[in-house]
């Protein structure tokens, strides 16, 4: 049980919290906090519970709970009790750096708690200085180029930033963290001079005591708290956990915005690959070898012989050439699928020809694999040697080179392997699909596969490994229950579930609205033209507002036809980027103007704009998935399979949490008010309107 020392500093900190700040304790906080602390406190460190998953919490809070408040309060006492570390990981930048530089400096100093905190980030965010000296060093700035047909030549505009990064970190005015760079980075520059762990020579490099990543590496084993982002987390547990975060065993993940994370999951288990790409990466390898070869024949001698690399090479080249005309076919077959530029697998079941070429694909990626492994270790132990015949700064770009030709073949290998045996598995199927790229010089087949589910491996690796984990999100109910987020994250049914109010007034404060003259979305040409009809009626001359489109061309038809005068008040999203139009759009605000965006999917959700800056949020249509997503569709023919109906159980559940989201755009702080309207009629007309509605927060509802 919990003992009464823990809940003493429990409350004292909360109450503490309360009191320095000058706030009143909020119901859904405190039972937030509640849920949280006793699933952690009754965990039997001795025992293997969290092996069990009984040491997982979900709780679903709404806006303005306070959840990064109530999640750290409860985890830090017990976690310092415990022994164990806490990992925070958020699925946005945003919140990240709202959690690292506003909530833990404003916790620690009001609650009168002890704790020591830190950012953590992925390699690729820090600068490396091997590369930048190089670079820099280099007197026409030429240097081996790397996969892909990426050489690795600064322009004009790259070599002034690349001074300046030098100049700024002898200085100690820049730390090599690429989000602390005070001017915008365009990716192609910076990844000039940035890296990955095949590419790093690690404690080798001459550099290792000014490396920004190692530095900050060193930080995380010393504090008690690390923030993080999903996809590093994600990263850790694919490599074993450990590898740059603290050890799953000794930490309690926080999983922030978790409604995410089953999504993110799935981008990281699935694999895909280019062949034209992959054919140019091979004729690479063939021009560069002999190249690297000569380079160094006076320290590797007999060691280091091409030719079996080389046929190794040759091999996969005429595997892939064979392929080709295996998928080719498939491009007019997309046509009588839903995209025109995507062909999915039915049942994730590939014909016998590909199988077949991908089985030998993936044995000679295999090869590949141990031939430029084994140039990597040899160039290891050399970095470790001193007086040698050939500089320690061609050693380093040799093994850059040959790190990132193992990191792609090692990254082949996954799918090749997926795709040489494709029989249905009915308890965990695959979706594979084949995406049709056009390319001036001809077609680019790229091959995709990924589970439908993330469930198993965050069980396995996550959830089963972790000593604890909270899970919170403002939506991970969906139709009043837990079962979407189970199926997709694969949270056990022992874990502790709970849903903590929001403190905003929402039957007072908001009205939802359906005018009698809205049009049901499904037509599509009538539904546009009732939008253009109806938007400049709802929102009158007064209100700012959010209109929220499930679609470009239906955003784009009605900006192009409304009355000329409604237009004017119009930002479009597309027009400039998010953060201009959002400040634009609140100047105007502010100088008393009225002012409307327009947005899609990426405005309904994390977009704050409390009091003045949106009275009034307009939903185009109820929000369904996109039917062409190869994942959705696959999911939903594995749940017909099953003799289940998919629309109920896949599409409603998702459009129900998308307009709660949607939905909650409106209320930001207990002060906001006004309306959301939907301009879609099937929340009336279908079964599923009911659901819909008895979904949504307490609005006071108008349906006409």
């Amino acid at each position: 049980m919990l003992s009464n020392e823990l809940k003493n500093e429990i409350q004292v900190a909360y109450r503490n919290f309360l009191n320095n700040k000058s706030l009143n304790p909020r119901y859904g906080q405190r039972l937030m906090i509640a849920a949280i602390a006793n699933t952690l406190g009754n965990i039997d460190p001795l025992s293997d519970a969290y092996a069990t998953n009984e040491a997982v919490c979900v709780v679903e809070a709404g806006t303005g709970t306070g959840k990064t408040v109530a999640y750290l309060i409860a985890t830090i006492p017990i976690a310092r009790a415990l022994n164990k570390r806490i990992v925070i990981a958020t699925a946005t930048v945003a919140l990240q750096e709202q959690i690292v530089f506003k909530d833990l400096p404003d916790l620690k100093e009001h609650s009168g708690l002890e704790f020591s905190f830190t950012l953590a980030k992925g390699r690729s965010r820090y600068l490396c200085l091997q590369k930048l000296d190089h670079l820099i060093a280099s007197e026409d700035g030429q240097t081996i180029p790397l996969y892909e047909g990426l050489e690795q030549v600064p322009t004009k505009d790259d070599k002034k930033i690349f001074s300046d990064m030098l100049s700024q970190l002898s200085r100690g005015e820049w730390s090599g963290d690429k989000d602390s760079w005070t001017e915008p980075l365009e990716d192609e520059t910076w990844s000039k001079v940035t890296t990955d762990h095949r590419q790093c020579s690690g404690r080798r490099c001459e550099f290792i005591r000014q490396c920004a990543f190692f530095k900050a590496r060193e930080q995380l084993n010393q504090v008690d708290c690390v923030v993080a982002n999903q996809d590093l987390v994600l990263a850790d547990l694919a490599l074993g956990g450990g590898a740059i975060l603290p050890s799953p065993q000794d930490t309690i993940y926080i999983f922030d915005e978790a409604h995410h994370l089953p999504e993110k999951a799935l981008s990281h288990f699935s694999s895909r690959t280019r062949i034209v790409s992959t054919l140019r990466w091979t004729t690479q390898i063939e021009t560069q070898l002999p190249k690297l070869n000569e380079n160094l024949i006076d320290v590797v001698g007999d060691s280091w012989d091409d030719k079996p690399l080389l046929k190794t090479i040759a091999d996969v080249r005429q595997s892939l050439e064979t392929i080709q005309p295996q998928l080719a076919p498939f491009i007019g077959q997309a046509e009588a699928q839903i995209s025109f530029s995507r062909y999915r697998f039915a049942k994730g079941e590939a014909n016998e020809p590909i199988e077949k070429i991908a089985a030998s694909l993936s044995q000679k990626f295999q090869l590949v694999v141990s031939h430029l492994q084994k140039r990597v270790d040899l160039l290891e132990l050399l970095l470790d040697e001193d007086q040698l015949p050939v500089s320690h700064d061609e050693l380093e770009s040799a093994y850059r080179t040959i790190g990132s030709w193992l990191s792609r073949a090692e990254a082949s290998i996954p799918l090749w392997q997926s795709f040489s045996s494709t029989q249905y598995n009915a308890i965990f199927p695959i979706a594979r699909w084949l995406n049709i790229i056009e390319l001036e010089e001809g077609v680019e087949f790229e091959l995709v596969s990924s589970p439908i589910l993330a469930s198993k491996t965050l069980d396995e690796k996550l959830w089963c490994e972790s000593f604890a984990a909270v899970a919170t999100s403002a939506t991970i109910t969906a139709l009043g229950n837990f079962d979407r987020f189970k199926l997709r994250a694969g949270t056990p049914e022992g874990a502790h579930y709970s849903v903590v109010p929001s403190p905003f007034d929402c039957q007072n404060k908001a009205v939802f609205y359906v005018p009698e003259a809205s049009v049901e979305a499904n037509n599509v040409q009538d539904h546009t033209a009732s939008i253009i009809d109806l938007l400049p009626k709802v929102i009158g001359n007064s209100d700012n507002a959010l209109v929220l489109f499930s679609s470009r061309r239906q955003m784009d038809e009605v900006y192009v036809d409304i009355e000329e005068d409604f237009r004017t008040k119009i930002l479009m999203q597309g027009s400039q980027n998010k953060q201009a139009l959002i400040q634009l759009h609140k100047q105007n605000c502010d100088d008393g103007k009225q002012s409307i965006i327009f947005g899609l999917a990426s405005f309904a959700e994390g977009l704050d704009l409390p009091g003045h800056y949106c009275r009034h949020v307009v939903i185009a249509k109820i929000p369904f998935a996109v039917p062409d997503d190869p994942v959705e569709a696959a999911m939903a023919e594995w749940i017909e399979e099953q003799g289940r109906n998919s629309f109920m159980e896949i599409s409603v559940p998702d459009a129900a949490i998308k307009l709660v989201q949607a939905c909650g755009r409106l209320l930001r702080t207990e002060s906001d008010e006004g309306q959301i309207t939907l301009l879609d009629r099937r929340i009336v007309t279908k079964r599923y309107g009911k659901a819909l509605l008895a979904s949504l927060p307490p609005y006071k509802q108008v349906i006409e």
